[in-house]
Parts: structure tokens; sequence; C-alpha cells
């Protein structure tokens, strides 16, 4: 099963390439943020406790986000309808992505690969003011998107090297149109050698006492 956590700046294009990735490799899109406004829609369990704390304020915990996508990953797997998972949008800090490995570990698979979507920071600045032309997003401005990436930068940067650790980084450069960066992405997936990846994990869990990556 191929798993892979996708990320990247606020203009990356990550939305673009997950959608891409879905299409040619038959995998199941998992958007946190989407997943937590349909749990609130349907008016599951969590879904009732997270309306709760969002209306409150306040953040909706790693334990209850974990426990959604337990739910909707064993769901597909369960249903066989899926060849594996694109994660986006999660996780977005270190404790996060251990708490994924976990989770998948207890369904007897794992997180693939992180396939980070590499922009240079004034491209980035430029695209997303160029949407802000467009969108009307109140936060597409250059005071915030400066904030928001020095925000996504310092965050991301312990779940880069959590994955990197492993063996499980993987970069796509998106400088330039959008096929092109496909074409990296696609490269990377169809040269994924599961037994080259498993053996760097199962070497990871012996050195972790057999427990999952950390």
């Amino acid at each position: 099963m191929l798993n892979i956590v996708i990320s990247g700046a606020p203009g990356s294009g990550k939305g673009t390439q997950s959608a891409i990735i879905v299409e040619n490799y038959g995998l199941t899109h998992i958007s946190t943020g989407d997943m937590l406004r349909e749990e609130i829609k349907n008016g599951t369990e969590n879904g009732k406790k997270a309306e709760v704390l969002i209306n409150d304020g306040k953040l909706v915990p790693d334990e209850m986000i974990i426990a959604m996508l337990h739910d909707r990953v064993q769901k597909h797997i369960a249903d066989g309808d899926t060849k594996g998972f694109i994660f986006d949008g999660f996780p977005r800090t270190a404790a996060q992505a251990v708490a994924l490995d976990n989770m998948l570990h207890e369904l007897e698979t794992e997180v693939s690969c992180m396939l980070h979507m590499q922009v240079e920071h004034d491209l980035l600045i430029e695209r997303l003011l160029n949407r802000g032309k467009t969108s009307g997003r109140a936060d597409d401005n250059l005071e915030t998107i400066q904030k928001r990436l020095n925000v996504y930068n310092t965050q991301t940067l312990p779940v880069i090297e959590h994955y990197k650790n492993s063996g499980r980084y993987k970069a796509a450069c998106n400088n330039s149109s959008v096929e092109e960066c496909f074409a990296q992405v696609k490269e990377i997936i169809d040269n994924f050698d599961p037994e080259k990846y498993q053996a760097v994990i199962d070497f990871a869990k012996a050195a972790n006492g057999g427990r999952p990556i950390s």
C-alpha cells in the first residue's frame, strides 16, 4: 500500500499535485480540514466534540484528529476500495508525525514517504499575491503571507527531519509548470522501492526496541 504525506507551503501547488496523484495512482485523498468539516456536518461523535471545541475557540487536539483518521483509513482498508492514501495538511508537527506512524502501525501499514513540494520563497509570495487579486481572501496580503510562510517553515522543519531520519523524505521542485512538477513526482513514486524502504523501517524499529519510529 502506498501512503504519502504531502507537504508544501501556501502557494506550493500541493493541492493541485494531490489531485493529480489521486487520479493517476488510485489513492484516497485525506485532508484533515475537509475531514473535520465532514465529521461535524454528519454529526458523528467526534464531529460533535470537535464542533464544541471550535465554537469555544479551542484547537481540536491531536488525539481526536488521529481517532478520525484511524476510523477513515480503517474503513477504506476494510472496504478494499483504495490503493493507499495521501495525507494533506497532516502531520504539521513532529508529535503528529509520530502519532500518525503509530496509528498506521496499528492498521499494519506505514507512511511510504513524505513528498515535500519545494518552491522558491519569492515565487511563493508572487503566487499568493496574484491569487489575492482574484480570491478576495483577506490573508492574501504581503504581511500576512510572510507570517504564514514563517510559521509553515518553523513547524515543518521537525517533520522533515522525522521523515529524513527514517529515509522517507522526498522533495519535488515546483518552480515551473504543473506538468513539469508532476513529472518529478511521478518519477519519485514510480521509482519507489518498497523492499528498500521496508529495510530502513525494519532497521529503525529494531533500533527502537521494535516500536514504531519516533
